[in-house]
């Protein structure tokens, strides 16, 4: 696909969690009471960043998950081949906590919907919130992130590619066209 246009660099991706984990902070009034758990993959990677800029901030550990959602998603039968199921990774008690769950691209909400049903297989938190690097609108169900770290309104022709130095060796986001 070809990029139209690089919407975010390192640096701005950088800016981006720093704010989203001031006003994480801000709302929770504190980092004592949560966790954040990212979807695989990329929202693992980033829920990671996250609890790092929030130590640097609020001097507190915040512990971090990894959700695989593969069996909660409401597309496996449209699937072309078999999907690959991955490693949940919870290994704290989600009773009674602010839960940040975490990811890359807000889209249709789908992904989000079998997040939460799988979230909830492993406890009940006190409360989830949801955290995304962007919102790129398009919305199919009514699911709305807290905390945004950019809005980018695009066509259904477009996609929005989030790029992690963890998994494609540069941090960035481009929008591309099909």
């Amino acid at each position: 696909m070809p990029e139209k246009a690089k919407i975010l660099d390192k640096e701005a991706i950088q800016r981006s969690l720093t704010r989203i984990a001031h006003e994480v902070i801000e709302k929770n009034k504190g980092a004592g009471n949560l966790c954040l758990i990212g979807i695989r993959t990329r929202g693992a990677f980033l829920a990671q960043r996250l609890s790092e800029c929030i130590k640097h901030i609020d001097n507190i550990d915040v512990p971090v998950g990894i959700l695989d959602i593969t069996l909660y998603r409401d597309d496996l039968a449209l699937a072309k081949s078999q999907p690959i199921v991955r490693k949940t990774e919870i290994n704290f008690g989600l009773e009674g906590k602010d839960v940040v769950l975490v990811d890359d691209v807000l889209y249709t909400g789908r992904t989000i919907r079998s997040a939460l049903d799988a979230l909830i297989d492993f406890g009940r938190p006190k409360t989830i919130q949801l955290a995304v690097l962007v919102d790129r609108g398009h919305r199919e169900l009514p699911i709305r992130a807290d905390y945004v770290g950019k809005n980018i309104p695009t066509a259904k022709n477009e996609k929005i590619e989030v790029r992690l130095l963890e998994s494609e060796g540069k941090d960035e986001v481009v929008l591309t066209e099909d």
